[in-house]
């Protein structure tokens, strides 16, 4: 998470933070929107599904795939035969958000339970990538992205495979993050009450790895497996 930052007076936004457009303007608790880059990069990076949203012939879609940030893009990739990329690469409007959650929070009344989360809403249009050394970098980013060291690896994909794959970028021009942390918000008339109150950590906690069963003779398992977690993720309490 980024480091915090005073509130800039009746502005909506942080010291430090860009001006978010009238899209992407958190208005729902307004105090829990982040603007700056470090905290948008920071979800995505760690998180590992976006929820593409989308409509077509006003029918709304929102289907869960996996993602990469490379710089300021987002990058989606999937089967051509996709009606989500499909759609998408027709220049559509499209929605993409990412959420972290961190904990689950109790309070003393039911009206006040909440979820600590972070969580990241990207709009635009997304662009088909057609040039062969961006695409190559595309599915490097998408590999790296779930496991880091991996893609040196691997066997690289070969210009069918790539021509079997759709990518496409996602600009993050217009993104924010909305964050959520800390104790339950009771009413003050409720602090007294004889019930407990207070957050449930949750955490995305990796178990051992599990080699293939069809694994060749002698092949030692690689750190990033065997040691592998998120990045930026939170350690234990």
């Amino acid at each position: 998470m980024a480091a915090s930052v005073n509130a800039a007076k009746g502005s909506g936004t942080r010291t430090g933070e860009a001006a978010p457009s009238a899209r992407t303007r958190v208005r729902r608790r307004p105090e829990r929107g982040r603007y700056d880059r470090e905290t948008v990069h920071a979800i995505l990076d760690e998180g590992l599904v976006c929820q593409v949203a989308f409509a077509v012939e006003g029918q709304p879609f929102a289907i869960p795939t996996a993602y990469a940030r490379d710089g300021e893009t987002l990058y989606l990739h999937g089967s051509p035969a996709s009606r989500m990329l499909r759609s998408l690469a027709g220049g559509i409007p499209v929605c993409a958000s990412v959420t972290l959650l961190d904990g689950l929070v109790l309070a003393r009344s039911a009206f006040h339970h909440s979820m600590n989360y972070r969580s990241v809403v990207v709009l635009g249009r997304a662009r088909l990538v057609e040039d062969a050394e961006e695409r190559l970098r595309a599915m490097r980013a998408l590999v790296e992205h779930v496991a880091p060291g991996r893609w040196a690896d691997t066997r690289q994909p070969s210009a069918k495979e790539l021509a079997q794959t759709c990518v496409l970028a996602l600009p993050l021009d217009e993104a924010s993050a909305k964050v959520r942390s800390g104790p339950p918000l009771d009413s003050e008339e409720d602090h007294a009450l004889p019930h407990w109150a207070g957050v449930i950590p949750l955490r995305l906690v990796p178990e051992a790895a599990v080699p293939d069963p069809l694994l060749a003779p002698g092949i030692a398992e690689p750190a990033y497996a065997g040691r592998y977690r998120r990045p930026g993720a939170r350690s234990a309490s």
